[in-house]
């Protein structure tokens, strides 16, 4: 009897659970769709570093770089007088003559200096094939969440929560492959760019990580089993004794 008078009260917290977690799945679905979105943007974009060489003399044309993972943009600006502490070629949003081309390890035809150092080069493919498993990883979460909308297929959640997590790690361990790039190429004597900053690209390669990773938490957290809030709900459970 005791059980009996109990039970009603457990039946509608648990009910509530259910009809809150597709809902829950849904809008964590919608955060890393972002996620998913702002990596492929940074993978696909140019605009991971802006490079530019000191500025010795004014009212000439100074070139300066900016480059992602696979291609490397160049471009010739005229620069005035600048400030006592401007002494760097740029900014890149300055008109000028506007080059592009893939690096040479992806593309044996084409040239670029920058990359020629065999350090520089293992730095970029090591990037590149990170950023390739992070998307990788991310198109395979999101095939499994939809896959999940189906009726009795809550179990892809568990996997695809750990795609997404793959998937952000990945992405900002190629940031910090190319970060190392960037430092050690400005380091080397044997380039001239002196000066650098991180542009967008870059910037949304930190924020997928941060939305996958979380994400990705998230979204395991939800598919997990429900522990029991109450103590009656273990008891409604458990089997009726005779």
């Amino acid at each position: 009897s005791q059980i009996a008078r109990h039970a009603p009260l457990g039946e509608p917290v648990r009910s509530g659970m259910d009809e809150n977690k597709p809902l829950k799945v849904r809008l964590t679905f919608s955060v890393i769709l972002v996620g998913v979105s702002l990596l492929f943007t940074a993978v696909v974009t140019d605009h991971w570093a802006v490079l530019s060489p000191t500025v010795e003399e004014y009212n000439t044309t100074c070139e300066a770089a900016h480059f992602g993972l696979w291609r490397l943009c160049t471009k010739r600006i005229f620069i005035q007088e600048q400030g006592p502490k401007e002494k760097s070629c740029g900014p890149i949003s300055l008109p000028g003559e506007h080059s592009c081309s893939y690096f040479k390890h992806f593309t044996p035809g084409e040239s670029s200096e920058i990359f020629e150092v065999t350090t520089q080069k293992e730095y970029s493919i090591s990037a590149a094939a990170i950023a390739i498993f992070s998307v990788g990883f991310a198109i395979i979460g999101t095939i499994c969440v939809l896959l999940s909308f189906g009726k009795k297929r809550d179990y892809l959640l568990k996997p695809a929560s750990m795609f997404y997590t793959f998937a952000g790690l990945c992405i900002i361990i190629s940031v910090e492959v190319m970060r190392q790039s960037v430092k050690k190429m400005i380091d080397s004597k044997e380039t001239a760019w002196m000066e650098y900053s991180y542009s967008w690209s870059f910037a949304c390669a930190c924020a997928s990580f941060v939305l996958l990773f979380i994400c990705g938490i998230a979204l395991l957290l939800i598919a997990l089993p429900r522990f029991p809030q109450n103590p009656w709900e273990t008891c409604m459970d458990a089997e009726p004794e005779h």
